[in-house]
């Protein structure tokens, strides 16, 4: 996959910084290695920036699996968001400084939600292109999911 950058306005020059990003996917049956994107957690070390933001397609997951506890689905994606923004609410881990909290988001996992491999990419806006790879690569109909 090609380094994703992130949105400047035009004709303002802006530093470009690196950031890794990994893509969340739910998983209800390991066995089936069946999966759906569901979102996209991007770490920047450079501005301070970590979040995870997700549009599960809770319609697509049901037609899949339709005893799939969504309440479950949607707790997990939750304390992912809070650990993400440092939620001492969600323990120890919340606490952790933004590069270990984004470690153990992308740490390979055998829950219903699991991350991608982590990818590398370069922009000036962190927040943009976070965007930018949640519109690619969880909403319907666009290219990248898998």
């Amino acid at each position: 996959m090609q380094p994703v950058t992130g949105g400047s306005p035009p004709g303002a020059p802006a530093a470009a910084d690196p950031f890794d990003y990994a893509v969340l996917r739910v998983v209800p049956r390991v066995e089936r290695g069946e999966r759906v994107n569901v979102g996209v957690v991007l770490f920047c070390r450079a501005r301070g920036f970590l979040d995870a933001r997700f549009e599960p397609d809770e319609r697509r997951l049901l037609a899949l699996w339709p005893d799939l506890d969504l309440e479950a689905v949607r707790g997990h994606l939750d304390f992912i968001r809070r650990v993400c923004a440092g939620d001492r609410a969600c323990g120890y881990v919340a606490e952790l400084p933004q590069a270990e909290r984004f470690g153990w988001v992308v740490s390979p996992a055998s829950t219903v939600v699991q991350p991608s491999r982590v990818h590398a990419g370069l922009g000036a806006d962190p927040a943009a292109a976070l965007e930018r790879l949640l519109a690619t690569l969880v909403r319907p109909g666009r290219s990248g999911q898998g």
